[in-house]
């Protein structure tokens, strides 16, 4: 065959794969091992063997990526459970998509579970002239993670997650990047936590992945989460980096022992650190505080530790507040040697996991129309916020009768005329 003649087929053949391949589509969100706050779990109708099968929610993923080709088409997705994940597969789903031109950016309801694999394609007719993927992601439950040094990696052992899914994450602010939640905790200490461990324990009971966020900072007092410090703004701005979370795990006290806080103040100074926070945040999550005062490699002040205590005592019968787990009641052996400065030995970090899951098993198996925090509604300049709510049925309903409901930043806004009436909403924790 002449020479020319073999350049053409061979160009050809180049030029009709090309156009058989579909281009490849890059998606910036949502992001490996990330994990968005589900909603619409029913505890009542969550048994395994519940019929129509458990009802353990669902979110909205903001899919996002770059289309620089400007495909134009149909947009679809799906989801594909990984190895040892936990929810269930779609089929191809309708995905409507934005400025498709020169990004894509739309909605994908995702079924709680995980670990999964995003799929997203774009249909030419009946040729699929795009494709892109990410994995894993998870759909379950998100925690806010703030205090000193108990809730960070100041503890005996690294823990590793061991459950067979992995679906334990956790996210660095610093990098804004998610991963396995293996110890030591992102940029806090270089010790083990309790975390993987209580990870290890809700996600095989839950049957969804977890995150853990955690911002807490060893030798904090609570008077350096205040309104305007800088750890208050920190932890205001990695909350809203995630979107909705469950609920804020504050883990904190010794500091303000050993500066003789009086409950009065330990009392003014969280209603001050949670109200400032939920106004930025436009949404009420519970706040879980732990009882988490001593640490007698350090100190013995039992009257001191007392005024902490009866503190968190008066905050968990105040609105927004909840029973976190009470850790001062592990002494002993679950301490960290008394050389390490450590607050629990390996064995003691187990046993703090135990409580926190004692409290967070309690927390989310409430009815969700008292769950307190669960569900929140803030006003903006007419704008009413509905966040984690009461379902599936309540979202549709919302949707179906305001018409025009759009989403932003993973939260579910309705506009509102200034003169209309506000929308009623029963609940302990819901605001106008």
């Amino acid at each position: 065959m002449p020479r020319s003649l073999l350049s053409v087929c061979l160009w050809h053949t180049f030029l009709v794969t090309c156009a058989a391949e579909p281009a490849q589509l890059v998606l910036r969100s949502p992001r490996p091992y990330q994990v968005l706050q589900r909603e619409g779990f029913q505890p009542k109708q969550s048994a395994a063997n519940n019929p129509g099968g458990p009802e353990l929610g669902f979110t909205d993923v903001t899919i996002e990526g770059d289309n620089p080709r400007g495909f134009t088409g149909q947009w679809q997705y799906r989801i594909v459970r990984l190895k040892n994940g936990y929810g269930q597969n779609t089929d191809w789903q309708y995905l409507q998509v934005e400025n498709a031109t020169k990004e894509i950016r739309g909605l994908a309801e995702v079924p709680a579970g995980g670990w999964y694999r995003l799929e997203v394609q774009c249909l030419d007719g009946q040729a699929t002239v795009a494709t892109g993927s990410v994995e894993p992601i998870g759909v379950g439950e998100v925690f806010l993670i703030a205090g000193q040094s108990y809730a960070g990696g100041y503890h005996d052992e690294i823990l590793k997650v061991t459950d067979s899914s992995q679906a334990v994450s956790a996210y660095d602010w610093q990098e804004k990047t998610w991963r396995i939640a293996h110890d030591p905790p992102p940029h806090n200490g270089d010790g083990g936590s309790i975390w993987p461990h209580l990870g290890d324990m809700l996600v095989p009971t839950l049957r969804v992945p977890v995150a853990f966020v955690n911002v807490s900072v060893g030798d904090t007092s609570a008077s350096q989460w205040l309104p305007n410090e800088m750890l208050h703004q920190r932890l205001v701005e990695v909350g809203k980096e995630i979107g909705l979370f469950r609920a804020v795990l504050w883990q904190q006290g010794e500091s303000d022992v050993l500066e003789k806080s009086s409950s009065a103040a330990y009392v003014k100074k969280m209603l001050e650190i949670r109200e400032a926070a939920c106004d930025d945040w436009r949404f009420d999550p519970p706040w879980l505080l732990a009882k988490s005062t001593l640490h007698p490699t350090i100190y013995n002040r039992p009257l001191e530790e007392n005024q902490i205590r009866s503190a968190i005592d008066q905050l968990w019968s105040r609105p927004g507040f909840r029973p976190g787990p009470d850790t001062d009641v592990l002494g002993g052996d679950n301490r960290g040697g008394a050389n390490s400065r450590h607050h629990f030995s390996a064995e003691g970090q187990r046993r703090a996991a135990w409580l926190w899951f004692a409290s967070l098993w309690n927390e989310l198996n409430r009815d969700p129309d008292t769950r307190a925090g669960s569900w929140a509604i803030r006003e903006w300049n007419g704008i009413y916020s509905t966040h984690i709510g009461r379902g599936f049925k309540f979202r549709r309903l919302m949707k179906k009768q305001k018409h025009g409901g759009r989403f932003v930043a993973g939260i579910h806004t309705i506009p509102i005329p200034k003169t209309s009436s506000s929308v009623v909403i029963s609940g302990p924790d819901h605001r106008e």
